[in-house]
Formats: structure tokens, C-alpha cells, sequence
């Protein structure tokens, strides 16, 4: 039997941090010139309803929490202050890249 324990942060991929290298994924696709250019600006609108929807839901549960007193976020052993600094430090560079798409 493997004696890997289960309860070690390491072996987290962070939700929300995972959720925006997808996104960011996403509008690689619509920077892509082999593609269509219909085809990259549905990827642009996907890429911007996601992050709507990340910022509406996700970011805001986890201002909830901050406001709560809340200190561990998840299992990878980030806590709330720590996934919003990194969130914060995504969408500036996510918001670089859209400009430029």
C-alpha cells in the first residue's frame, strides 16, 4: 500500500487559480491566427463570460469568507487573503492579454 498522505497541500491544485490558467488557455485559442477569426472571437466572448462568472460567484464567495473571518481556504493550504492576491495577480495579466488580442 502507497503511505502518500492524503492530507498534504502539495498535493492540491487550487480551484480557482486552476479555473483561471483554463481561461487563460481559452483565449490563447483566440489569439491564435491559425484559426478563424470567427472561431477566435467566440473563444474572446467564452473567455469573458467565464471570467464574469468567476468574478460574480468565485471571487465574491471568497470575499465572503475574508469578511468572515474565515483563515484556510482549501485543501492545497491557501488561505482566502493569499488565493485573492493571486487571483488579483492573474486578472492583471489575463487583462494584458486581452487587450492585445
Amino acid at each position: 500500500m502507497n503511505d502518500t498522505d492524503l492530507q498534504t497541500p502539495q498535493l492540491f491544485i487550487n480551484r480557482e487559480l486552476s479555473f483561471l490558467e483554463f481561461n487563460q488557455r481559452v483565449l490563447e485559442q483566440a489569439k491564435d491566427e491559425r484559426i478563424p477569426l470567427l472561431e477566435r472571437v467566440k473563444f474572446l466572448c467564452i473567455s469573458c463570460a467565464n471570467l464574469d462568472e468567476f468574478f460574480e460567484i468565485r471571487v465574491a464567495s471568497l470575499k465572503e469568507l475574508q469578511e468572515a473571518g474565515a483563515l484556510q481556504g482549501g485543501p492545497d493550504g491557501l488561505s482566502v487573503a493569499e488565493q485573492l492576491k493571486a487571483i488579483r495577480t492573474a486578472r492583471s495579466a489575463w487583462s494584458t492579454s486581452n487587450t492585445r488580442c
